[in-house]
C-alpha cells in the first residue's frame, strides 16, 4: 500500500501529522521530495551533532555559483519523516528530479511563478491572510485526516492552473522512483512531498510517457553536502521561494509541550528583560488573557501569531512598535543557526576554517555579535588575521566597525560577526585558491596583484596582506606596486595610493611584521609626488580642485605618519614653493597655506597677511571664497582661537555685495558645515561681537560693574612689571574713563 502525504514544506501542523501518520502506517520505505544524490547523506541526520535548521547544498565543482539549497527545520515534515525512518530502521530515499538535472537547466527551463495554493485556498475560504488560514485549518487540526482534504482541494486548483513544464518533469521522476520502489519489493510505501504534487503522483500515467519527459535532459556533475542554515533564511524576507513568515513561531508551536500561548508570551517577556525593559509575570498573565479574548472575538479556535503579537504590543511593550519589532526579530523569525557533524563531507578549506574556529573560540552565530580585539594578545591577533584573510577571499563573516572600548589605539580592532548560510558556498568557491585559509588568501592576493590595473588598488592590497599576515604574498604585491609606480605618470594616482602604503609601513610592527620594505616603496613614491605636484595642481576645474585638495591632505597626513624626516621635509618644502609661486588655484592655495601654518612653517602673522591679501576687495568673490574654503576646511578651531583671522573673514564678508554674497554662499556652507557643532557655536558667539570692520572690537567694561580703579591699576602695574613694560603704562590706560560714556577701555 502506497500513501502519499501532501505537506507544506515548513509547517509544524504538517510535521506533527506526518509523524502521526507514519507511526500508524509503519512503512517499509520512506520517499521524500529532494535530490536523490543526497541518499548517502541521510544517515548523518541521525547524528547528535546534527541540529536543525540545516540544508542540503548541491553545487557544481568548479562552478560553485551554480548551486541550490534544500533547507530543513525541526518542524519541516520532511525532517520528521527522516527522523522517523532513522529511528525505525527503514530506508529513506529522495525522489525528486536529480540535482544533476536541476542545476543544468537553463533559466528558460526553470519554474515560472505559479499560483500560491495556500493563498488561493485561503482566499476561497474568505481569509485575506494565507498564514492565518493555514494556522486555523491545518495547524490546529490534529491527525492525518487533513491530508485527504488538502489533496482534494489542491486537485481542484490544478485543474484550472496552467501546466508547468518543470513540474511535469519533476513529477515524472517522482513516479519513476515510486515504480522502482514497488519493483524492489516494498509493500508499505510512504511518500512525503509538497501538497501541490499529490494529484500528479496519484494520477500514475504510463512509464513510457514519463520516460519521454525525462529523455534528453541536460545534466552536470554535482556534489551534495549538509550545511548549517538559519531561521532568517527560512523566512519570506530572505527571498526563499518556499519561505514562511514566522519560523521562530512555528518552531515554538511544534516544540512546546503544552500551553503554547503562555510559554510564548513568557519568552517575549524574557526578551524584554534581557534588554533592560521591565516585564513581570503579571504582564504575561494579562497578555495571555488579551490574546485569548482577541481569538474568541475573531472566532478563531486558538490564539494565533496575530493575537499574541497584538497582546504583546499592548501589554508587554506598552504600545511601543520598536519593542514589538525586537520581539519579532528574536522570536517570531528567530536567530537560530543549525550545526552539522564533523564528519559531514566538506572541502578542505571548510574543514580548516572549522578547526580554526574551534581553536580561536570563534563560534559561528546567526545573530550579530561584536568582538573587540586586542592585537597585543596572541589569540586576538590570530582572530584578526583569520577575519582579514576570509575578507580577502570574499567570505565576509566579519565586518570591521569602530572600536567600542574606551582604550582605543592602533593595537585594537573591532568586528561584528554574523554567519550566513551562503558563506559555506563562498568557502566552496574560494577553495579553488588553496586548501587552508592562509594558503588560499595568499594565492588570492597574488592573483589580485597580477590583475590590478590601478596603483591605489595595489597599495590597498599590500595593506590587506599586512593585516592578514600574508608574508608569502607580500613580495609579489610589493613587486607589482614598484612596477606599476614606475610606469604610472599620473601624480594623482601616486597620491591616492600612498596613504594605504604608509599605514601598512607605520603600523606593521604592531602586528609583528617587518615594515621596512613598505617604507622604502613609500619614500620612492613621495619623491615622485613632490616632483610632479606643481604640474598636477595647474589648470584644474572646480571639481578637480577639491579632489586634488583631498589628496594633498591625505599625502600630508601620510608624510607625517611615515617615520622618515627627509621625506617630510621634502614634502613641506614643495608646498612652500607652490605657495610662493602663486600659481595654484584658490582652493589649493588656501589649503597649502593652512597646512604650512599647522606644520609651523609660517607664522600666524604670515597667514593673516596672506588671508588679508586673498580676501581683499580687489579679489573676485568666487576666488576669495575658494581660498577661504581651502584654508578653513576641516576644522574651525583656527577662527575660534585667532581673533585676527576671524576679524579678517568678517570684514571680507561684510564688504561683499548682495550678488557677491549669494555667489560665495554655497562654498561657505560647505566649509562651515564641515565644522563640529561646538566649533560653529563658538565661532557664532565670537562673530556676534564683530562689527564688519575687519578687526575685533575693544572689550569694554560695563560702567555699572563698580570697577575699583586703584585696585585695578595695582594689578595692571604688577602684570606690566612681569612683562617688562613701562611703569607709566598703567596710568595711561586705567584712568581712561570718557566723559560721555563713562567706560574704561582695556586694549
Amino acid at each position: 500500500m502506497t500513501m502519499v502525504y501532501g505537506v507544506r514544506h515548513h509547517g509544524p501542523g504538517s510535521a506533527r501529522s506526518v509523524r502521526t501518520a507514519l507511526t500508524e502506517q509503519q512503512p517499509d520505505v520512506v520517499l521524500i521530495e529532494g535530490p536523490p544524490e543526497a541518499d548517502a547523506l541521510v544517515a548523518l541526520a541521525g547524528s547528535a551533532d546534527m541540529r536543525p535548521p540545516v540544508a542540503l547544498l548541491g553545487y557544481v565543482p568548479g562552478e560553485p555559483r551554480t548551486a541550490a539549497f534544500w533547507p530543513f527545520a525541526v518542524f519541516s515534515p520532511e525532517w520528521q519523516a527522516i527522523s522517523y525512518a532513522l529511528r525505525a530502521g527503514v530506508p529513506v530515499r529522495f525522489c525528486d528530479l536529480p540535482a544533476a538535472h536541476q542545476l543544468a537547466l537553463t533559466d528558460d527551463a526553470r519554474p515560472r511563478s505559479r499560483i500560491d495554493p495556500v493563498g488561493e485556498l485561503a482566499g476561497a475560504a474568505g481569509y485575506d491572510d494565507p498564514e492565518r488560514w493555514w494556522e486555523d485549518v491545518v495547524e490546529h487540526v490534529p491527525g492525518p485526516a487533513v491530508f485527504g482534504a488538502l489533496a482534494e482541494a489542491i486537485g481542484i486548483l490544478r485543474e484550472d492552473a496552467e501546466p508547468d513544464p518543470l513540474d511535469a518533469v519533476r513529477e515524472a521522476h517522482m513516479r519513476k522512483v515510486l515504480r522502482t520502489t514497488v519493483k524492489d519489493g516494498y509493500q508499505r510505501i510512504a511518500v512525503i512531498c509538497g501538497a501541490w504534487h499529490v494529484p500528479a503522483l496519484q494520477l500514475r500515467p504510463t512509464a513510457a510517457a514519463d520516460d519521454r519527459l525525462l529523455r534528453g535532459l541536460p545534466r552536470k556533475k554535482v556534489t551534495l553536502t549538509w550545511v548549517p542554515w538559519t531561521y532568517g533564511r527560512l523566512s519570506y524576507a530572505s527571498g526563499y521561494g518556499a519561505g514562511i513568515r514566522s519560523p521562530g513561531w512555528y518552531d515554538h508551536l511544534f516544540s512546546a509541550a503544552g500551553q503554547p500561548i503562555e510559554r510564548w508570551l513568557a519568552k517575549a517577556a524574557a526578551v524584554l528583560r534581557d534588554e533592560g525593559i521591565p516585564a513581570s509575570s503579571a504582564h504575561v498573565i494579562e497578555a495571555v488573557r488579551l490574546a485569548e479574548a482577541l481569538a474568541a472575538l475573531r472566532g478563531r479556535p486558538l490564539a494565533g501569531l496575530e493575537e499574541v503579537t497584538e497582546a504583546a504590543r499592548a501589554v508587554l511593550c506598552e504600545g511601543s512598535d520598536l519593542l514589538t519589532v525586537l520581539i519579532g526579530r528574536k522570536l517570531v523569525v528567530g536567530e537560530r543557526l543549525g550545526s552539522v557533524p564533523a564528519d559531514t563531507p566538506m572541502v578542505p578549506l571548510q574543514r580548516d576554517l572549522n578547526d580554526q574556529q574551534r581553536r580561536l573560540r570563534l563560534r559561528p552565530e546567526a545573530a550579530p555579535h561584536d568582538h573587540d580585539l586586542d592585537l597585543r594578545k596572541p589569540n586576538d591577533l590570530a582572530r584578526s588575521h583569520l577575519l582579514h584573510r576570509l575578507t580577502l577571499l570574499g567570505v565576509r563573516w566579519g565586518a570591521p566597525r569602530e572600536a567600542q572600548s574606551a582604550n582605543i589605539g592602533t593595537f585594537r580592532e573591532s568586528w561584528q560577526l554574523t554567519w550566513r548560510p551562503e558563506l559555506d558556498l563562498a568557502l566552496i568557491e574560494a577553495s579553488m585558491w588553496g586548501s587552508t585559509v592562509a594558503a588560499a588568501a595568499a594565492e588570492r592576493a597574488r592573483s589580485l596583484a597580477a590583475a590590478a590595473t590601478a596603483l591605489d588598488e595595489l597599495t590597498a592590497l599590500a595593506e590587506r596582506c599586512l593585516l592578514a599576515e600574508l608574508g608569502d604574498a607580500l613580495p609579489a604585491v610589493l613587486t607589482a606596486v614598484r612596477d606599476r609606480a614606475a610606469l604610472d605618470t599620473d601624480v594623482t594616482h601616486l597620491m591616492a595610493a600612498l596613504p594605504a602604503l604608509v599605514r601598512a609601513a607605520r603600523y606593521g610592527d604592531v602586528r609583528g611584521t617587518d615594515p621596512a620594505r613598505l617604507g622604502e616603496v613609500a619614500v620612492e613614491m613621495i619623491t615622485r609626488i613632490c616632483a610632479g605636484l606643481p604640474g598636477a595642481v595647474a589648470s584644474l576645474d572646480e571639481s578637480a580642485e577639491r579632489t586634488v585638495r583631498d589628496r594633498i591632505d591625505a599625502v600630508h597626513s601620510a608624510t607625517g605618519l611615515l617615520a622618515d624626516s627627509a621625506s617630510r621635509e621634502r614634502w613641506l618644502a614643495t608646498l612652500e614653493r607652490l605657495v610662493l609661486a602663486g600659481r595654484c588655484p584658490p582652493v589649493i592655495s588656501g589649503r597649502l597655506t593652512r597646512l604650512l601654518l599647522d606644520a609651523g612653517r609660517i607664522t600666524a602673522g604670515d597667514a593673516g597677511t596672506r588671508m588679508s591679501r586673498e580676501l581683499s576687495a580687489a579679489a573676485a568673490a568666487p576666488a576669495a571664497a575658494g581660498w577661504a574654503e581651502g584654508f578653513l576646511a576641516g576644522s574651525g578651531l583656527l577662527l575660534v582661537h585667532d581673533d585676527k583671522l576671524l576679524g579678517l573673514a568678517d570684514g571680507w564678508l561684510a564688504g561683499l555685495s548682495e550678488d557677491g554674497f549669494a555667489a560665495v554662499l554655497p562654498a561657505l556652507r560647505r566649509t562651515f558645515g564641515g565644522f563640529a557643532p561646538p566649533e560653529r557655536r563658538a565661532i557664532g558667539e565670537k562673530a556676534s561681537r564683530l562689527d564688519g570692520s575687519g578687526r575685533a572690537p575693544a572689550v569694554v567694561a560695563d560702567p555699572g560693574d563698580d570697577l575699583d580703579e586703584e585696585r585695578a591699576a595695582a594689578a595692571v602695574r604688577a602684570v606690566a612689571a612681569i612683562l617688562g613694560w613701562s611703569a607709566a603704562w598703567p596710568q595711561a590706560v586705567i584712568p581712561g574713563r570718557t566723559a560721555a560714556a563713562g567706560q574704561v577701555v582695556l586694549r
